[in-house]
């Protein structure tokens, strides 16, 4: 794991470029403490920060191929290296070291963007062809890696974290608006251009291609998670298929040079793969006392014992959850409406101290079907039936009656699969965040933004289209944005054995029988899982470190950095501060839970403030 950076284009000559790259490179040297490197050419300027994990002596970056006409950079870890240099030696290729960054470079050389398909692991990765004067880059699967680019006057720009491209002198820092009203409805950055306008994130199985001196920039898709159910096989079949997978993808994912611990939650996924683990440290963090339903400790330390591992918890208390919230907000370059993101921040400090890699369980719960929401059509499916116009009126009702039991089914009921379902988030209605924003941007309303997923995904049951839409867009632009940049805060490299292709090429073909019944979710994985831990860590239901926002601002410290922050730069510029104030009194007077509401707009002024308000 580390980081990279760098431009490709015309040379400067009244430019220090050196000293713009080393700029560049120190912005990111949490990603890699352990070294840097450099290379310079007229062409081009590479950049790399180094978190020493496999072939410790010999992997230094950038690094260049036998003839010199090629350099890469790579952040990530490829799994199956070794066998692919062993099919590469066959070939021909001359390797002088034993790491995985040289891999790719030869895989290159010798099949071109065909490569891609070949690797199993994660990575984001770029190869500059000194000859040709050409840029290739590539992203991993499902985005576990980050790569963000702009280009910048006649130059392309690159890097692993947004912050890394702010230090290019000829980027002009300005923030992109239609970015902030996805936000308020996402809760995270769900647009291809990020929130600083003109600088782009490279989209999970994608890559691109820039020539020196050309305007176009070439960026196609090499990987699509689509999901294609089958109903050939037995549950007998199915369960020992979903063993075998995942035990050998945990075994893949602790190929190491150094210690490797685990993430360890309470719940069944972290659970499935500490019993599989072959290390013997874990780590859990929790809010609350020992047996409040926000702390998960007891229930890992359970599972812990279970698996024979070495554990470590560590309670958060309220001050030093809010102190850390503007350091987790810079480490993420954009703002995220997921309160989860500062538990990782504190269970990646934890386990950095011991380890510097850790196994965790994310991606579970979109490859086996594991949120609660995925059952809801088939608990509409009945009440659906009925006449759209009946439902309407029902809905209407129902919104008249704050405290109105089963209000939610009746209005949800009412709606289509493309109306109600964005994603695993839907804080604000495209109606509500045009009513709360000063200016009307003129973005896309969410439903607008997914059109083309929904019409993707058309055939397949409502539960597996809800699916696919959170494995394009909930997981890389929340679930594995936070895992990377909590963990590299941290100089701490996270590695997720679920979200592996051999995983994944199983699972997207597991029937809706294995994935949903009634109210249980993530059926067949539960079952694998039953054979190795007891029910209660088998069955419990997901919680996923929970945090407890909604009573926490209620409380006088959270009040009050509320309060301030809808008072500032921020808040004036952008918000009609008289609604925000209405949402928070509405929340403190438990007339409605606006939690979720309240810390996405949170989020975002404190964001502003680190970023914009300098």
């Amino acid at each position: 794991m580390c980081g990279i950076c760098g431009f490709v284009g015309k040379k400067k000559e009244d430019w220090d470029r050196e000293q713009i790259l080393e700029e560049m490179k120190d912005a990111i040297r949490h990603r890699g403490p352990d070294d840097g490197g450099s290379w310079l050419s007229d062409g081009a300027a590479l950049g790399f920060r180094r978190l020493s994990i496999i072939d410790l002596e010999s992997g230094a970056q950038p690094m260049e191929n036998e003839n010199g006409d090629k350099v890469l950079v790579f952040n990530g870890e490829i799994y199956n290296y070794q066998e692919l240099r062993e099919e590469l030696l066959r070939a021909g290729h001359i390797f002088a070291t034993r790491s995985d960054t040289e891999v790719l470079i030869h895989g290159y050389e010798e099949w071109g963007s065909g490569l891609l398909s070949r690797l199993r692991g994660m990575f984001a990765f770029v190869i500059w062809d000194e000859e040709k004067k050409e840029l290739f880059a590539a992203r991993d699967y499902f985005g576990i890696k980050p790569f963000y680019y702009t280009v910048a006057g006649d130059s392309l720009v690159f890097a692993s974290e947004i912050k890394s491209i702010l230090k290019y002198p000829e980027y002009q820092k300005a923030l992109n608006e239609q970015a902030l009203e996805q936000f308020l409805s996402f809760q995270y950055s769900a647009l291809e251009e990020t929130f600083f306008k003109g600088i782009y994130r490279l989209e999970p199985g994608s890559f691109l291609r820039w020539k020196s001196g050309s305007i176009i920039l070439e960026i196609q898709k090499y990987f699509e998670p689509s999901l294609q159910p089958e109903t050939g096989k037995t549950e007998a079949e199915w369960l020992e298929a979903v063993d075998r997978v995942i035990k050998d993808s945990v075994k893949a994912h602790e190929i190491a040079d150094v210690e490797v611990g685990t993430f360890l939650s309470g719940g069944v996924d972290s659970g499935l793969i500490a019993s599989e683990f072959g290390g013997k440290r874990a780590y859990t963090v929790g809010f609350g006392q020992e047996k409040s339903r926000y702390n998960e400790i007891r229930y890992a330390r359970s599972t812990a014992e279970q698996c024979e591992l070495d554990h470590k918890g560590r309670r958060i208390r309220e001050q030093e959850f809010w102190e850390a919230v503007p350091e987790v907000l810079y480490y993420m370059d954009e703002p995220l409406g997921d309160a989860s993101a500062v538990a990782l921040y504190f269970l990646s400090m934890e386990a950095a101290k011991d380890v510097k890699v850790v196994v965790s369980g994310e991606g579970a719960d979109e490859l086996f079907g594991g949120y609660r929401i995925y059952c809801e059509p088939e608990a509409l499916r009945r009440y659906q039936m009925l006449p759209l116009r009946l439902r309407k009126w029902l809905a209407c009702i129902a919104q008249h009656f704050p405290n109105m039991k089963g209000k939610n089914f009746l209005i949800r009921g009412s709606k289509t699969l493309e109306e109600r379902f964005i994603g695993n988030a839907n804080i604000f209605t495209l109606e509500e965040r045009r009513a709360l924003l000063r200016k009307n941007t003129g973005a896309r309303s969410p439903q607008s933004f997914l059109e083309e997923d929904y019409d993707r995904t058309f055939g397949l049951r409502d539960a597996d289209r809800m699916q696919e839409i959170d494995l394009r867009h909930w997981l890389p632009g929340d679930i594995l944005q936070k895992a990377d940049r909590m963990s590299m805060a941290h100089s701490l490299e996270v590695r997720v054995p679920f979200l592996d292709k051999e995983v994944f090429a199983l699972t997207r073909r597991l029937p809706a029988r294995l994935k949903q019944r009634g109210r249980i979710t993530k059926y067949i994985l539960r079952k694998a899982a039953a054979f190795k831990l007891d029910a209660d860590t088998s069955e419990r239901p997901k919680l996923g470190f929970p945090v407890p926002i909604r009573h926490w601002i209620c409380e006088e410290e959270g009040q009050a950095r509320l309060r301030q922050a809808f008072s500032g730069p921020a808040a004036r510029r952008y918000f009609h501060q008289e609604k925000l104030t209405d949402l928070l009194e509405e929340h403190l007077k438990k007339h409605k839970d606006n939690s979720r509401k309240l810390w996405t707009i949170y989020t975002f002024c404190i964001w502003y403030d680190i970023y914009f308000n300098e």
